[in-house]
């Protein structure tokens, strides 16, 4: 049977056909899919989709990373490209360095929010301001997730951390910081995006900004900037399984998923959300009215 939608597989009886294999099991530039991070950690997911980003534009062998200190640092021996480790906050102006003396390369960071919006906020704002012709990554899951979820300077107001077990209070500890807001303000960034794994449709979707943000510092048109919410259950004090729901209930509420600045026009978060509303509205419109393809 089908629908509108695509075909609907009955898992009541075995299938008739064989197994498939659609997509390799890991990309050609991690050497394994082994690692020692949390189950429903999210940031394997985003290190997979830049990975074949990558790929795909045929940067493999321009490619160089500069690590920053957190639970991602761990995949600094299982990444494929060449990786220089910074002290903790200093990626980009590691990266800048690199860029200069290697101006053919395609550098980019990697870095958690404790990393890159506590430890470092001036280190990537300085860089952005140069437009700097790198791109900065950022996995967001509002927590100190290698220190075991203590608060950071994205945690959203009643997020529960390990030091705030009440929940972030604006009064007592100040509001999130929206670093793409921040980045997509300074004249030397030319793209600004903020992406997310929590589900297919999201992870697609970053994909196609990491595309976006390495072809863009290929150009030279500028620095580029791509912040991705990944879940962090043992951080959020949340069943594994629980963590995209989570996610989506509360950083993804606040740090809403879009494209911040594209070709000189920006966007506030504000504005990305009404847009995301907007789409939700259609395709729930199209749905009541028989399908997407109506």
């Amino acid at each position: 049977m089908s629908t509108t939608l695509g075909p609907v597989l009955d898992a009541t009886v075995a299938p008739t056909a064989g197994a498939r294999l659609v997509e390799a099991h890991k990309p050609d530039l991690l050497l394994t899919e082994d690692h020692m991070l949390c189950p429903g950690c999210g940031e394997p997911l985003a290190v997979r989709v830049f990975l074949e980003a990558i790929t795909e534009l045929g940067l493999t062998r321009q490619a160089i990373a500069v690590a920053g200190i957190g639970c991602y640092t761990a995949f600094s021996g299982t990444v494929d490209v060449d990786l220089v480790q910074a002290l903790h906050g200093r990626a980009p102006s590691v990266a800048t360095g690199v860029k200069r003396m290697l101006p053919d390369s395609v550098v980019f960071t990697l870095q958690g929010d404790g990393d890159m919006v506590n430890e470092g906020l001036q280190e990537v704002l300085h860089t952005a301001a140069r437009g700097e012709r790198v791109t900065c990554i950022l996995l967001n899951n509002g927590v100190f997730g290698e220190t075991g979820g203590h608060m950071t300077s994205t945690s959203v107001i009643g997020q529960r951390t390990k030091n705030t077990l009440d929940g972030r209070d604006a009064d007592q500890h100040g509001y999130p910081i929206l670093i793409g807001d921040l980045i997509s303000r300074l004249d030397g960034a030319a793209y600004v995006a903020r992406g997310s794994v929590h589900n297919a449709g999201a992870v697609a979707r970053t994909k196609r900004m990491f595309r976006r943000a390495f072809e863009t510092q290929v150009s030279g048109a500028g620095f580029s900037f791509v912040e991705v919410l990944t879940m962090c259950p043992t951080g959020w004090f949340v069943p594994t399984a629980d963590g995209p729901g989570e996610l989506q209930r509360t950083l993804a509420e606040v740090h809403v998923m879009g494209e911040l600045k594209v070709d000189g026009r920006i966007r506030t978060t504000g504005e990305l959300h009404e847009e995301n509303l907007a789409r939700q509205r259609e395709v729930e419109a199209k749905l009541a009215a028989g399908g997407l393809d109506t």
